[in-house]
């Protein structure tokens, strides 16, 4: 509700999906037209250290990826990270063609030197600027 919340309050109005939807959480309406987006969110207590990640499945269906990081460890705020499919996909590590699971990740304490453009994105910029600039998604 937070992330939706937030977008609704940068000019992009969204709404969070029922409990429980596959693939995605929240749905949002870029103002200058163009399909809703679809945006999984991912949150986490942070943490520092090489067990604590964020993952996603590479099957599952969305356009943005919301990554917020709580509180906790050495971070005293939350943080948010709202980034295209596509930056992520290319971004972030992926398992081995061996691996039994088909995820991609992060280290929760890598992810800000990862997306840093990406922070408190909630206006879906593709350049990450923060910015409405026109072009969404």
């Amino acid at each position: 509700m937070f992330v939706a919340a937030e977008m609704t309050l940068a000019g992009v109005p969204a709404m969070k999906m029922p409990d429980n939807w596959p693939c995605y959480d929240v749905i949002a309406q870029p103002t200058n037209g163009g399909p809703p987006q679809r945006v999984s969110v991912k949150s986490r207590t942070f943490k520092r250290g090489s067990g604590t990640f964020v993952t996603y499945k590479t099957a599952d269906q969305f356009d943005w990826l919301a990554i917020v990081l709580l509180p906790g460890a050495d971070q005293k705020t939350r943080r948010v990270f709202i980034v295209p499919r596509s930056i992520a996909d290319s971004r972030s590590k992926q398992d081995g063609p061996t691996a039994k699971t088909s995820e991609r990740y992060w280290r929760q304490d890598r992810i800000t030197d990862s997306l840093p453009e990406f922070e408190n994105n909630y206006c879906l910029s593709s350049t990450g600027t923060g910015q409405l600039n026109g072009k969404l998604g």
